[in-house]
């Protein structure tokens, strides 16, 4: 979780940076969370939420493997492929902030915020391996004009009470990462088969682990 800038090219391959390791696998890394950027705009506020955090709070502190300030969750579709270096990344799902983010700024609340604010940031597959050099850019290679945005995507699995059919759609999406799909799929088949009762509370992106 602890990332410094490099000042060399690195390697990218299938499953993230050559020399970038996954603890956890259970819930990181795998072709589907190869590559996580998250949003530089987003530190501001969550230091202005968390002060007492503030000075840690810096690029690449959330354990992000690529990060800046001209991309957020509004600005990219599920689908979109960007060219990064002689790399292919193409958005698939938004991050779940784990329960460590707290851990890691001492602020109790800080994962469920960025959850509820949706400041996620978001993984990419890798479409294509290849070598990336420091302050290269993100270029649009491969618009997804028909998918949803993520934040608008992200807004959707967070409605309270939404609609099966919407849910589906979602899902349907294509090239959304699989993992997230059957999540999304699961809850639409229990909304439809409990059409006639009160609907639950959205569930909130995974904060804490499922077993130790």
């Amino acid at each position: 979780m602890f990332k410094q800038t490099p000042s060399y090219p690195v390697e990218l391959g299938l499953e993230g940076f050559i020399g970038d390791e996954q603890a956890d696998r259970r819930v990181h890394g795998g072709p589907e969370k190869a590559v996580h950027l998250y949003p530089a705009t987003h530190y501001t506020k969550l230091a202005t939420r968390f002060p007492e955090a503030a000075a840690q709070l810096l690029p690449g502190s959330l354990g992000e493997n690529i990060s800046t300030s001209e991309l957020d969750e509004h600005a990219v579709r599920i689908g979109d492929i960007y060219r990064l270096g002689s790399a292919r990344l193409q958005v698939c799902q938004p991050r779940n902030p784990c329960w460590k983010i707290d851990d890691r700024f001492n602020s109790d609340g800080m994962a469920a915020f960025i959850a509820e604010q949706a400041l996620t940031g978001w993984y990419w597959r890798v479409i294509t391996p290849g070598t990336i050099n420091p302050g290269d850019s993100l270029e649009l290679d491969q618009p997804a004009y028909n998918a949803p945005t993520l934040a608008a995507a992200m807004a959707l699995w967070q409605v309270h009470r939404p609609l099966a059919e919407e849910l589906e759609q979602l899902a349907a999406t294509p090239d959304i990462a699989s993992g997230w799909q059957r999540k999304i799929l699961d809850r639409a088949a229990w909304l439809a088969q409990q059409s006639n009762q009160p609907r639950p509370p959205a569930p909130a992106f995974h904060v804490k682990p499922d077993s130790l």
